[in-house]
């Protein structure tokens, strides 16, 4: 019997959950697992969790902090304390992410990133099995090029250009998250297409990536995310870490066919040469790219969003009121 296209993905490339659905996790066993606030919020909605959510806000309201610094508090605790449930599950990392409104402050990045990875060694996890996620901002590279220096690995988040994933591996950064769907709902509501999974502009642009990380030696992980169809996912087999949804993973799981290789470090082709990036030309390359300006801001304004709802929530239930 042909194995799924799931177990054959797994042969060749890291495949991880891109969820906070912790039932998802457990069933479909995911070496690593990543979240997001969206995530995190549609999690804490899920009668599912009541229980984490209620130890988290018992402990808010015996805290010494009130007001905006307590709600904070016990959003980072959440945030961790599903983290921690996660890394009871999989074998491999857990991706947790330094609030988005941060996205363009380094030393409150940082200092956000050292307090998480505390909290997660008060629970007994080693900074080993986390990774911190950081906004590919100026900013956000600069923090993640502290933090791997001081031994605590980033995943970098929002990244939809080869400029950023070249800022990302001068920094020494562990992993990049390229963002595939988000690229192709770019140059699809710019008018562009229609696309197959070869012509997907978010997968040509992780290959790109890929080919340019391995021609020149980088040992940046290079993780696709945001995928919008199997399509994309199987375009992009081989591939060091593939983050993918419980719904695309379910897809894969149930499909069978051969899925051949796309990706491998021996056979990347032609590559970008080589970029040297400073503060103002990589504001300048990232400028001129307008789908990866728009996509990283309107990314950050989505992640501060649903951090803000989530803080609305946890300052209701503080209050003892329903939230609404």
């Amino acid at each position: 019997m042909t194995a799924s296209k799931l177990d054959q993905l797994r042969q060749m490339t890291t495949v991880v959950a891109d969820t906070g659905d912790i039932e998802a996790v457990r069933r479909l066993k995911p070496v690593d697992c990543t979240t997001n606030p969206t995530l995190l919020l549609k999690a804490v909605e899920t009668s599912a969790y009541a229980s984490l959510v209620e130890e988290a806000i018992a402990w808010g309201r015996k805290a010494a902090s009130s007001g905006e610094t307590r709600v904070n508090a016990v959003c980072d605790r959440l945030a961790v304390t599903f983290g921690a449930e996660l890394a009871k599950i999989v074998p491999g990392r857990v991706s947790t992410e330094v609030d988005a409104d941060l996205s363009f402050d380094t030393q409150a990045s940082i200092d956000k990133a050292r307090a998480i990875i505390a909290a997660y060694k008060e629970r007994g996890i080693e900074r080993d099995r986390i990774l911190i996620k950081v906004a590919s901002t100026w900013e956000g590279i600069q923090a993640a090029k502290v933090l791997q220096g001081e031994g605590i690995d980033c995943n970098l988040t929002l990244l939809f250009s080869l400029v950023q994933a070249v800022a990302c591996a001068d920094a020494k950064a562990f992993l990049i998250s390229p963002f595939v769907g988000r690229i192709l709902d770019w140059h699809v509501k710019a008018g562009g297409g229609p696309y197959t999974a070869e012509t997907d502009p978010g997968v040509v642009s992780v290959r790109n990536i890929y080919a340019y990380y391995k021609s020149h030696g980088i040992n940046t992980v290079v993780m696709g995310a945001s995928f919008r169809n199997t399509g994309e996912i199987e375009a992009l087999a081989g591939c060091d870490r593939l983050t993918i949804g419980p719904g695309l993973l379910d897809e894969l799981a149930g499909a069978t066919g051969e899925l051949p290789r796309k990706l491998a470090p021996e056979t990347v082709g032609k590559a970008p040469e080589k970029l040297n990036l400073d503060e103002k030309a990589f504001r300048f390359a990232l400028n001129e790219d307008a789908m990866a300006t728009e996509k990283l801001s309107e990314g950050i304004r989505g992640f501060v969003k649903d951090l803000r709802s989530l803080r609305k929530l946890v300052a209701a239930r503080l209050e003892g009121a329903k939230a609404a």
